[in-house]
């Protein structure tokens, strides 16, 4: 799928506000209400547009702890992996999950309520699989986060 200038600019006013009815991005557009709909579903149907979701204050739900979780490991099968993997999935607090490069394996970002419920989520990380070496980093002060994925 080729996604032009308009796709853009309609995506761009999505990501800021989803909620908006789509008469207001199709003038923000300088389209017709129906044709952003029907781009609006064409980039829904070739999952450019995965789904639409509300983004919530963690801190006002009183999770106001955001961890980064490296993980090391020794062992790389893919029995391991697949254990390793399918445990910290069914941790609810591990929001991101990724396989990186570098001087670690794994990485993880989570969110908790305070330093005795991340001790909590750090025993079921660590009951998930043997780990060689878990290392955590705790977010003082949060600089910048966005979920808009630059279109430019």
């Amino acid at each position: 799928m080729v996604i032009d200038h308009t796709d853009q600019k309609i995506l761009g006013e999505l990501q800021q506000n989803s909620d908006r009815p789509i008469s207001e991005i199709a003038e923000l557009v300088n389209l017709s209400t129906n044709a952003c709909w029907r781009r609006i579903k064409i980039l829904q149907d070739h999952g450019v547009i995965r789904k639409q979701v509300s983004l919530l204050d963690q801190e006002k739900l009183g999770r106001e702890l955001t961890v980064f979780v490296q993980i090391r490991t020794s062992n790389h099968s893919e029995s391991w992996f697949n254990k390793f993997a399918s445990g910290v999935r069914r941790i609810e607090e591990v929001v991101e999950f990724h396989r990186t490069s570098g001087n670690f394996d794994y990485l993880l970002k989570v969110i908790v309520a305070n330093m005795k419920d991340y001790d909590r989520v750090y025993r079921r990380i660590i009951k998930t699989a043997d780990l060689h070496d878990v290392t955590s980093y705790f977010s003082m002060e949060r600089l910048k986060e966005t979920t808009e994925i630059p279109l430019n």
